[in-house]
C-alpha cells in the first residue's frame, strides 16, 4: 500500500498549523485524563509523534501505531522517545494486536479511516474493561478544509451527536465533547473536538 504520508513526513513537525493543532489536543487530553506511570497507552494515527511526545513521559508505554512508515521513523527518531515508545507500523482494523490498552489516544486520525463503525469497534476490542478513549478530529464541516483532490480522506469531519451515538453502540459510557482547539485557515475556522469515553 502506497504511504500517502511519506512526502508530508519530512517537514510534518515544521507546520505551524500542525504544531498548534497538536499542541492544543495534548493540552486538553492533559487536563481531561488522569495519566498516571502504570498506564499501557495507544496513540492511534501516531505519526510523528506530536501527541506522544506529550504523554509519554507520564504513563508506562505508549504504542505508537500508524499506517505511514515514514511517520514512525519521524517519531522513532525522536530521543526522547527512547524506551517509552514501540512503534508499530500495521492497520489493526485487519491485524488487531494482542494487547489491552488502559486509554487509547487519537488526533486527527478518524478522517483516514473509511468505516467509522469498524474503528471505533476495534478500539473497544483493544481496550481494558474500565479503559478510556480520548479522540480527537474535526467537527462536521463542508468539505473545504482538505484539498478536493486529495487521497485518502473519507470524512468532512464528524457530527458530534451521530458520533456519541455510535460510541454508545459499542458500548461507550460518560461520553463527554468538548472544543479542543480551532484551526484558522483561509479565512475559515474549523472546530476540532475531543471525545472521552469509558468502555463499560
Amino acid at each position: 500500500m502506497a504511504d500517502l504520508f511519506e512526502e508530508k513526513a519530512r517537514d510534518w513537525d515544521a507546520n505551524d498549523m500542525v504544531r498548534g493543532l497538536s499542541l492544543g489536543i495534548g493540552a486538553a487530553i492533559q487536563a481531561n485524563v488522569i495519566l498516571d506511570e502504570t498506564m499501557n497507552v495507544m496513540d492511534f494515527g501516531a505519526g510523528t509523534g506530536l501527541i506522544t511526545s506529550q504523554i509519554a513521559d507520564k504513563v508506562e508505554k505508549v504504542t505508537a501505531v500508524d499506517v505511514s512508515r515514514a511517520m514512525l521513523d519521524k517519531l522513532m527518531a525522536k530521543e526522547e522517545l527512547q524506551g517509552k515508545v514501540e512503534a508499530l507500523c500495521s492497520n489493526i482494523l485487519e491485524q488487531p494486536l494482542a494487547i489491552c490498552f488502559d486509554l487509547i489516544v487519537s488526533a486527527m486520525a478518524m478522517h483516514h479511516v473509511e468505516d467509522t463503525d469498524k474503528l471505533v469497534a476495534c478500539f473497544a476490542e483493544h481496550l481494558k474493561p474500565g479503559g478510556k478513549i480520548a479522540l480527537a478530529d474535526l467537527d462536521e464541516e463542508d468539505g473545504t478544509f482538505h484539498p478536493a483532490d486529495i487521497e485518502g480522506v473519507y470524512h468532512n469531519g464528524f457530527n458530534r451527536d451521530a458520533f456519541r451515538s455510535l460510541l454508545s453502540r459499542h458500548n461507550f459510557k460518560d461520553i463527554h465533547f468538548m472544543t479542543a482547539h480551532t484551526i484558522h485557515k483561509e479565512g475559515k475556522s474549523y472546530p476540532v473536538f475531543l471525545v472521552l469515553a469509558t468502555r463499560a
